[in-house]
């Protein structure tokens, strides 16, 4: 059941004159990756055939994923008219594609699936309340609220349903850490970059992996502040099992965070170079 609809939303407070333009392309980029999580949740419905509970719960959580796209969709079209926003699907539909004919997770078990789908929601969770903080863009700031709430409740979807079976899968710390860090890495891979490609670049553009990824991120990770990865952090750690002193919490997530600004700060010469 979705907690909102998008015709609540007050589209008529939208300000064009308090749109930041670096946030655009961003809200480009999420409203094709949302709007594709049909494909995910069929994906999930086929590593988890005869749970039909978690199936139920996949079902919903890839409705509400498609009604982040659509919102997001038509706020863009509103910042930029000349954009359309089915037209950029279509295009990004076509460019890259989710392997959902599967009959188990590519993670190796059940349970490291969860973990992989806890650190998306951890992600997703956490930029949108970076953009919502980020953006004075009244209707942007609603609509990032709605879907950052949206996004911690299927990260704990997401983790209660590990639990169950993590009873009887068993991984250990030290595996769910690893599978935690690895699907942290595939954030540069080409969903993103494909995204930033075929809703921001034209069609007559080549499609360059380093190029779009460097854009994309270069903006994104402007956005995060200290706070933001505190909570990142904090949600990493519970995933994985991992109960630190608050000392070493903090220190990881000051950690982290550098690490973010650095790698910002690649990208940013990535462009110019």
């Amino acid at each position: 059941m979705k907690h909102w609809r998008i015709e609540q939303m007050d589209w008529d407070s939208f300000d064009p004159s308090r749109v930041d333009p670096d946030i655009i392309p961003l809200v480009k980029s999420a409203s094709v990756v949302e709007k594709n999580g049909l494909d995910y949740a069929e994906y999930l419905r086929r590593v988890f055939v005869g749970d039909p509970d978690f199936s139920a719960a996949a079902a919903n959580w890839a409705v509400e994923e498609v009604q982040h796209g659509d919102a997001l969709g038509r706020w863009a079209m509103l910042a930029d008219p000349t954009w359309d926003y089915e037209e950029a699907f279509d295009r990004y539909r076509a460019s890259y594609k989710i392997d959902a004919d599967v009959d188990a997770s590519i993670r190796g078990s059940r349970t490291g699936e969860l973990i992989a789908r806890c650190m998306v929601e951890t992600g997703t969770s956490s930029f949108y309340t970076a953009l919502a903080d980020a953006t004075d863009e009244p209707l942007l700031k609603a609509i990032c609220k709605q879907i950052a709430a949206d996004e911690y409740r299927h990260f704990k979807l997401f983790y209660d349903h590990m639990h169950r079976y993590l009873k009887r899968e068993k991984l250990s710390v030290w595996a769910r850490t690893r599978i935690a860090l690895g699907r942290v890495t595939e954030s540069e891979d080409d969903e993103l970059a494909s995204a930033y490609h075929t809703t921001n670049e034209g069609e007559d553009v080549p499609y360059d992996h380093k190029r779009c990824i460097a854009a994309y991120m270069s903006k994104a990770m402007g956005f995060y502040q200290q706070k933001h990865i505190d909570r990142v952090t904090a949600m990493i750690f519970k995933t994985i099992g991992f109960t630190p002193h608050s000392k070493l919490q903090k220190l990881a997530a000051n950690g982290v965070y550098r690490l973010i600004q650095w790698r910002k700060r690649a990208f940013q010469r990535q462009i110019a170079a």
